[in-house]
């Protein structure tokens, strides 16, 4: 029996016992005690803060003998209630459930971040980008083990449930998040949340674990606007491992230091923002922020221009893709009036 359940036991237990206590009392008292007079013996024998009786038991050898009865009862409850209390404590479950109610509250607050569905190593290691690149995220698992073992590795905020479940995910605030990473075992799974997802929020970018190609065009027509293949992504990491390495090396160097955490990074220019009908050279975006601009993605033709021109002009709509640390994108942010 947990301890959740030992301590109900325990108030049930406790009621009874109660009861059995005012009804012998009543019994045996017969019509010179009142109701009020067996609640008293009651709670003073319970207690064993021994008053006084309020009548004279000695008269009444079964009136005696049921308190002794009651004694030893009420003592073995009170000993059952406060080990099964003392154990709910020790056992850290108290500190679990207020742990828990903070992290919902933290939860609840959280605007614009992104749910990862899963803990496999694919989950991982999107959970470590996050992490590194300082986005609010949570994370919906199934399994409390898995849980643990994430949130020993740093800060977590988490939702223990199934993820395809529509009160799961509203707890995880996907009515009020950016986008979600269904990111578990089985293509069916990973169907079933993507589903789910577009069907709470229209508006969410939904990005789907596929591990079977086949599945790709299913997913995407259930809502997905993009399915990875990690397979898929392993051979182009190993041809281009092959064929450019040095520019491989260039990447894994950005992605794996810890410090600087330099990553390629997109971010749309809002209308009436510092950025909007100002050109590139006057925007003086690596001056200002730290970001190398690499390619503008135009709002009208959607055409990509690689290193575009200092006398390009920036419209709102424009989606602008640099390199840059956390820091640099907050600064950007706040340039675009956009979100990172």
């Amino acid at each position: 029996m947990d301890n959740r359940k030992r301590i109900l036991a325990s108030v049930i237990i406790f009621l009874a016992v109660f009861l059995i206590g005012v009804a012998g009392f009543k019994f045996f008292g017969g019509e010179e005690w009142s109701l009020s007079d067996s609640l008293y013996m009651t709670a003073i024998t319970i207690s064993t803060i021994g008053y006084g009786e309020v009548k004279d038991l000695s008269v009444n050898p079964g009136a005696r003998l049921f308190t002794i009865f009651f004694i030893i009862l009420s003592l073995g409850t009170i000993a059952f209630a406060v080990s099964s209390i003392t154990a709910f404590i020790v056992e850290g479950e108290l500190k679990d459930i207020l742990g828990r109610r903070k992290m919902e509250k933290e939860i609840a607050r959280l605007k614009g971040h992104y749910i990862i569905c899963g803990s496999d190593e694919t989950a991982q290691t999107v959970i470590q980008e996050m992490r590194l690149t300082g986005r609010d995220f949570v994370v919906v698992e199934p399994s409390k083990e898995k849980l643990d073992h994430l949130a020993a590795q740093g800060r977590l905020l988490y939702i223990q449930g199934d993820p395809a479940e529509d009160e799961i995910l509203l707890k995880a605030g996907i009515d009020r998040a950016k986008g979600i990473i269904p990111s578990l075992p089985t293509d069916e799974a990973n169907l079933f949340v993507t589903i789910t997802a577009r069907g709470l929020n229209p508006a969410l970018r939904i990005v789907a674990k596929g591990m079977d190609v086949k599945s790709h065009a299913k997913m995407k027509k259930a809502g997905a606007d993009s399915v990875v293949s990690p397979a898929f992504i392993g051979g182009m990491r190993l041809a281009s491992d092959m064929i450019r390495p040095a520019a491989v090396t260039f990447m894994d160097m950005m992605l794996r230091d810890r410090e600087n955490s330099f990553r390629i990074e997109e971010i749309t220019v809002e209308k009436g923002s510092d950025l909007d009908h100002k050109t590139i050279r006057e925007a003086r975006l690596e001056e200002k922020t730290g970001a190398l601009l690499v390619a503008v993605k135009s709002a009208q033709t959607k055409a990509y221009e690689f290193n575009p021109a200092g006398d390009r002009l920036i419209a709102a709509g424009d989606i602008l893709i640099y390199i840059g640390s956390p820091e640099s994108s907050r600064s950007l942010a706040r340039l675009s009036g956009g979100n990172v």
